[in-house]
């Protein structure tokens, strides 16, 4: 089947509008060469993709797939055209990166400095996305590196362990629960919480192990990093649970107590995602021996 962008433009531009005819004037088409070329598409596919009514028209099931093929290349497409015009000005590799939020707020502002610096001619477009979503847009090709946590359907990718993330609960000094040593999350539930943001991987799920308990945090706040909820959970507003790294981070300067946390999903395993690690470029395999050193260095002094 052979498409050229200007009928993929046309037929996203119709699917969105519902209207053939103001698709064709957004795509500066005659209504008779839009309808042309629409139906050029539906002989090569061999299936109708379009129902046609009387104030427009309706996408049908072979549509629906069409429609989501035909925005994934022309994002592609709208990619490699800024991809090569960085090119031009002397870069020399663009590394997309999607990851969880744990990662894009606690450790990668962290490691990421230091390798941009021993590679000045890299780009790193880094996307928070929420842990189910990442392995997709490895698969799809819109990202080069997944990086996800726990339990996560990886669909066949390959998957690369580099390193543990725990959660614990963080808590003023003054709260009640700061002498406890371990407490399970269903404990917690009656308690003011701060969370992050709507959205987050963590927040998501810790949705999803509430909704299972049949309870909800009572949030009084919402953030959009782990710094920021612990300074929140010092000053006595609620408590929250974050990655050990980030409450370890901010306990003596907020004035934390961390208590473990006794449910088995507060231990959640690290993996970087990829299609195939050999194939990827220097760069991406730079990025991903980055990342595993710097956590196999950080156990070693740990052990």
């Amino acid at each position: 089947m052979l498409f050229d962008l200007t009928d993929l433009r046309l037929f996203v531009a119709t699917a969105e509008l519902g209207n053939l005819t103001r698709a064709a004037e957004r795509q500066h088409l005659s209504l008779a060469a839009a309808s042309a070329r629409i139906k050029a598409l539906e002989n090569q596919a061999g299936l109708q993709l379009l129902q046609r009514e009387a104030r427009g028209v309706r996408l049908l099931p072979p549509g629906e797939a069409f429609l989501h093929h035909a925005r994934l290349v022309l994002h592609q497409t709208e990619q490699l055209r800024a991809d090569l015009l960085e090119y031009g000005g002397g870069l020399r590799g663009h590394l997309r990166v999607f990851a969880n939020t744990t990662a894009v707020t606690d450790f990668l502002p962290e490691i990421l400095p230091g390798f941009l610096a021993r590679n000045p001619r890299i780009n790193v477009d880094l996307q928070e996305k929420p842990n189910a979503q990442i392995p997709r847009g490895v698969l799809d090709g819109r990202a080069d590196i997944g990086i996800v946590a726990g339990r996560v359907d990886t669909l066949g990718l390959e998957a690369i362990h580099f390193s543990t993330d725990r959660l614990v609960l963080a808590t003023s000094r003054k709260h009640r629960f700061a002498k406890r040593r371990r407490i399970s999350f269903a404990e917690t539930l009656d308690e003011d919480a701060i969370g992050m943001q709507q959205g987050s991987t963590l927040q998501t799920f810790l949705a999803q192990i509430t909704d299972n308990l049949g309870k909800r945090q009572k949030l009084r706040i919402q953030l959009g990093s782990f710094d920021a909820m612990c300074r929140m959970i010092g000053s006595g507003v609620g408590i929250g649970v974050v990655p050990e790294s980030a409450a370890r981070r901010n306990q003596e300067s907020m004035q934390l107590a961390l208590i473990d946390l006794s449910d088995a999903w507060c231990v959640r395993e690290r993996y970087l995602l990829v299609r195939d690690r050999a194939a990827l470029p220097i760069y991406a395999q730079a990025l991903v021996e980055t990342l595993c050193q710097h956590y196999a260095v950080e156990q070693a002094a740990a052990g």
